[in-house]
């Protein structure tokens, strides 16, 4: 099983992917559980595009990889699970996981979207309660920036998912709270980052350039309150923000490492 997953990965994954070890540290745990939390929302996202035909190809696609990925690391996060507790958690998770991949895999229909949008927040967060479960196990400080860092990266496509459900004419009287909640959340992390004593010059950099893209973002939004959407415009930024936030988690996990293997001398 674990050999056709692997095969079916290398075909699907893009090559930006990320690199996931099979005797992973708590650091990279907490990374690698928190682009779980980002799949969740990117893989409903793309579902949305397809069914609202924005930018169908590309939506398949990243569809596609997520499911793939998701494969793939939970896998990886069952080799590395420490403790029962965190085992439980992740049995939750495959739970969920087994019945929400064979829905959100089949032709978009607009009349299963709410129910697979409510199963897709379950997944949510019993994916978070993994990713927090490990960060308590590490007993490292620093691991609350890969976390917040790490929900940045899921922030970003939960906020896109939200505006191409909108777009797509979803009637669900949840999403503006949802997408505002995402928004409100997404800053108020980002100026946490910022202020972050562990940053580098390098991640302050990187900060500095996540926030003037979200800053662009912010006036798409607007857009939105007045009845106008431009989804295409939003896929974009929100990927943009992905990948620059997707760097910024790698870059805290190199920080916990370092802690984690000064305290342990």
């Amino acid at each position: 099983m674990r050999a056709l997953v692997f095969a079916l990965v290398m075909v699907l994954m893009p090559l930006a992917a990320p690199n996931v070890s099979w005797g992973m540290t708590d650091a990279e745990a907490i990374n690698v559980s928190g682009r779980q939390r980002m799949l969740s929302q990117r893989m409903m996202k793309s579902y949305l595009m397809l069914g609202a035909d924005i930018k169908a190809d590309e939506a398949q696609k990243q569809l596609d990889q997520s499911v793939a990925l998701f494969e793939s690391q939970f896998l990886a996060l069952r080799d590395y699970a420490p403790d029962e507790g965190i085992n439980a958690l992740l049995d939750k998770v495959e739970g969920i996981w087994l019945t929400h991949r064979q829905a959100i895999l089949q032709s978009p229909d607009k009349k299963n979207v709410d129910e697979l949008m409510r199963d897709n927040l379950k997944l949510l967060t019993a994916c978070n309660d993994v990713v927090k479960a490990i960060e308590n196990y590490s007993g490292i400080a620093s691991g609350r920036l890969v976390n917040i860092s790490g929900r940045q990266r899921m922030l970003s496509q939960k906020i896109a998912k939200v505006y191409m459900a909108l777009a797509w004419n979803i009637d669900d009287p949840g999403l503006n709270d949802e997408f505002d909640a995402a928004v409100n959340l997404f800053e108020e992390s980002l100026n946490e980052l910022k202020e972050s004593d562990s940053n580098t010059e390098e991640l302050a950099v990187a900060l500095t350039r996540v926030s003037n893209q979200w800053s662009f973002s912010r006036s798409g939004f607007e857009l939105s309150e007045a009845g106008r959407y431009v989804p295409t415009v939003i896929s974009v930024t929100t990927e943009s923000i992905l990948k620059k936030m997707d760097a910024i988690t790698d870059q805290y996990q190199t920080v916990m490492n370092k802690q984690q293997m000064l305290a342990a001398e």
